[in-house]
């Protein structure tokens, strides 16, 4: 049986947008070579601190986040990354790590697992095999790092990297957290089918057709380019995405994990383009003349949105493993910048995560907060995900009554 187009609902949508857009950019050529003039050069500065064996992923250390001065800020913006050290003490997260595969195995999810595959299709447009990554949601550790005050104390400096007011008024609460429950990755030695190839995020051809994105990028599209920031929050938070599976709801002001082991270069891990504008670059190029009326450039409704070397070869130019990262170091990159899973797993010892983004208090958030809230009670799977609901009847669930006051506003019980 053929699988249906999953554009085809939306070519008209697609096709009269595209139109539109042109037909308000008579200079878009030339609006796309500035922007390919600017990435150019992010592109070479990133191949120059490789070449000299530095890391282009800015790094702070979580106990001097309040030293961390300006430059070091509009570095971290300008990558659209930053690897924060140290949030958790070692020793702890070696509990958790054991704690989650206690959890995963004497639950039998392995079992469970294959009578469920392939329910999940969001990486179906993504060159490797299905993500071998663990549907848990509601585990010990990942709710006790949740509702942490390290987690919290560092997501508010990160939201507070944003301009997150807009003609006086505030787009999103940068002090408080709602949670988004994500997914665990347990990587082993040798593994060769867990790998992602280059995409981003929290909706594709949405970042065109839909009215909320495209005021995000007014600066792309209209008037001064130079004035566009990927870190502007005005309009993020009125965003919508197509519904499907594994496609972000919330708004994140950082998608995150935190490192469960050591992992680096070649040990399957995290890869990034850490250039925050490249998003700009990427609704550009597919408004250029040598790309259909019908086509952005390869994304579809419904999946991650796939960067190509046939159409981004730049952008995958500097396209590159994180640094080494230890236990208890979080990760944390833009929604807009580009990312992936190495193919193969070389390295000696496993490879794990959990993820946890930053989704600050808004009413985006809370709309989703309300609706994933009961999800939690009943042990069922995130709304955004597949539903597999594998914890229902998990023993050792986190319970609602473990909840800290923190967790309980993190988990929208503050909210009717």
């Amino acid at each position: 049986m053929q699988t249906p187009e999953p554009n085809a609902p939306y070519l008209a949508q697609i096709r009269e947008t595209k139109a539109s857009l042109r037909d308000q950019m008579p200079d878009r050529a030339e609006r796309f070579a500035w922007m390919t003039a600017r990435i150019e050069r992010q592109v070479a500065a990133i191949a120059a601190e490789r070449a000299r064996g530095d890391s282009p992923i800015p790094s702070v250390n979580f106990a001097e986040l309040d030293a961390v001065d300006e430059a070091q800020r509009e570095r971290i913006r300008e990558r659209g990354c930053v690897i924060v050290r140290g949030v958790f003490d070692p020793a702890r997260v070696a509990g958790w790590n054991t704690a989650i595969t206690t959890y995963l195995s004497d639950n039998r999810y392995d079992e469970k697992a294959i009578s469920k595959r392939g329910l999940d299709q969001y990486f179906s447009a993504l060159s490797s095999a299905r993500p071998q990554i663990f549907a848990s949601y509601w585990s010990q550790p990942q709710m006790l790092a949740r509702q942490s005050d390290e987690l919290a104390a560092t997501r508010r400096w990160l939201n507070r990297l944003w301009n997150y007011r807009h003609e006086g008024a505030d787009v999103f609460n940068p002090d408080l957290e709602r949670t988004y429950a994500d997914r665990v990755r347990m990587r082993e030695p040798g593994d060769a089918t867990l790998g992602l190839s280059p995409h981003v995020d929290g909706g594709s051809i949405e970042r065109w057709i839909d009215p909320g994105y495209r005021h995000v990028y007014d600066a792309v599209y209209h008037g001064d380019i130079a004035r566009y920031r990927a870190f502007d929050a005005a309009s993020r938070t009125e965003a919508r995405e197509i519904p499907s599976p594994a496609v972000c709801r919330m708004f994140r002001t950082f998608q995150g994990w935190t490192a469960l082991t050591a992992q680096g270069p070649g040990d399957g891990t995290l890869n990034l383009v850490p250039i925050a504008d490249a998003m700009a670059w990427m609704l550009l190029r597919a408004l250029q003349d040598d790309v259909a009326d019908d086509d952005l450039c390869g994304a579809r409704a419904g999946r991650a949105m796939v960067v190509s070397p046939e159409r981004h070869a730049l952008l995958l130019r500097a396209y590159g493993p994180i640094p080494q990262v230890h236990p208890g170091d979080t990760v944390w990159w833009h929604p807009d910048v580009i990312h992936g899973v190495e193919d193969r797993h070389a390295g000696k010892g496993y490879s794990n995560v959990m993820y946890i983004g930053a989704a600050p208090d808004c009413a985006k958030n809370r709309v989703f907060s309300i609706l994933q809230r009961p999800a939690f009670e009943s042990g069922m799977s995130s709304p955004d995900f597949a539903a597999e609901h594998y914890e229902v009847d998990f023993a050792g669930r986190f319970l609602p009554e473990q909840l800290t006051p923190l967790g309980r506003l993190q988990m929208g019980y503050d909210l009717a």
